[in-house]
């Protein structure tokens, strides 16, 4: 999923791709840090995280599912959403008993991860595209195997 940062006073911008690999090693942690070196103020930064995969599209088995949870675990105080916000839910009871799957919710960790960051939640900004459902606006690995890719990028 990409990751878009600015520093809204000393217009420095970075963009992330970050998905289940990334959070659990903390990239977007990494990346404040850097920002931190710039001399950004957290008040500063502005963050939108863009179109990814949805929770009901990213099904992992328990053993993924669990590693995944004990590397980029966050300790999220409970989040009051704006209202155009509150179809993400934030919630850690999806498991599939049948299929012995779990949904991953990339964007609620990275959501997580930045709030540890202390970046205020005004200035973070969560797209609700999945990837996975708009086939003829994005492309999906595990929708369809392709090689093809989405482009991001952010200009100052």
């Amino acid at each position: 999923m990409p990751i878009f940062f600015a520093d809204k006073k000393k217009r420095n911008v970075a963009a992330l791709h970050c998905g289940r690999k990334g959070l659990e090693k903390k990239i977007i942690k990494n990346l404040v840090k850097i920002f931190d070196n710039l001399g950004t103020s957290r008040d500063d930064l502005l963050v939108a995280i863009g179109p990814a995969i949805s929770k009901e599209h990213y099904l992992v088995d328990k053993i993924t599912f669990k590693e995944f949870y004990k590397k980029a675990e966050n300790k999220i105080a409970k989040v009051n959403l704006p209202k155009n916000q509150k179809d993400f839910c934030f919630s850690y009871s999806n498991h599939f008993k049948k299929q012995d799957l779990n949904q991953l919710d990339l964007k609620r960790f990275a959501y997580g991860q930045l709030l540890n960051e202390n970046i205020p939640k005004a200035n973070i900004d969560i797209s609700n595209l999945c990837t996975y459902e708009l086939k003829n606006e994005f492309n999906s690995w595990r929708r369809s195997k392709t090689i093809s890719r989405q482009w991001n990028f952010i200009c100052s």
